[in-house]
Parts: C-alpha cells; structure tokens; sequence
C-alpha cells in the first residue's frame, strides 16, 4: 500500500514533464524585409535576425542556373506565423519555407507569372498578410500567406 501511494505521484510527475509547453500569441513576423546579396559561395547573413542560409538550391530550382545568385540579391521576410518568404528579380514564384532541422525546408511554391519573372519585387509586412509588390510600371500588389495568394474583396 505504501509503495502505490510513492507510485501514484511519481506517475503523475512523470506524465506531466511529457506534456509540451506552448507559449501562445507569438508574432514571429519581421517589421521590414531583408534585401541580402550571396557571397561567392552562395550564402547570405541576416546580421539583424543572426541567420545564414544558402541560395543555391533555390536559384537553380527556379532558374535551372546555379550560378544566377551572382549580382542578384535575394528578398527576405517573416510572416506573423514565422513562415520565411523569398523572391528575387525575374522569379516567376515566391518561396515559402519553415525551418526544419536546422535548415530551411519548401513548405509552398506561389505562382506569380506563368511566362515570365516578375520585375523590381519588395515585400512588405501587412499583418497577415505579406504584400508582394512587383512591377515597374503598374505596381502589382498580392497579399500572401504561407497557403498561397489571398485574393482580394472586389477584385
């Protein structure tokens, strides 16, 4: 009788210390984003969030050229739910990656243009959304989220 009444808060501990802890709201997003050019290995440094990645992979997913990092920087933005978005000059898609073990990881490809890449594309934080503004003359504007395009009311 002694030992199960040791046993019952033992187990109880035990099974307490398996729940997770969530710590809930957090906004992950970033106020501005980050306009980064590679280095001639093709890693970026966002000094302010301290990361480092490589843009490789993704200049040869969306170009076919592993080379095409040379002389273009890459534009970087986190949404509200930590979601990383990343377009560059002549990119027909944005990326949308989560991290996962100690990398990034494609979590969404968004079609911008069917037959050729944006111009002069900026992100901008529209909690939460992520506005997606392209185009020299005309300015296009797309709110984004980690599932693709938003459309807008009356458009």
């Amino acid at each position: 009788m002694k030992m199960i009444k040791y046993l019952v808060p033992l187990a109880m501990i035990m099974f307490a210390s398996c729940t997770s802890l969530v710590l809930k709201p957090a906004d992950f997003s970033w106020p501005v984003e980050s306009v980064l050019k590679a280095d001639n290995d093709g890693n970026v440094n966002i000094q302010r969030y301290s990361i480092t990645f490589n843009v490789k992979p993704l200049f040869l997913k969306e170009t076919g050229d592993s080379t095409a990092y040379q002389n273009e920087p890459i534009r970087v933005i986190r949404s509200v739910k930590g979601y990383y978005f990343m377009v560059a000059n002549n990119f027909k898609n944005v990326y949308v990656f989560n991290v996962k073990d100690g990398g990034f990881s494609l979590d969404k490809t968004i079609e911008i243009s069917k037959n050729s890449g944006i111009e002069d594309p900026a992100f901008n934080q529209r909690s939460p959304y992520i506005e997606l503004v392209y185009g020299k003359n005309d300015n296009q504007k797309l709110n984004l989220t980690e599932n693709g395009i938003v459309k807008q009311e009356g458009k």
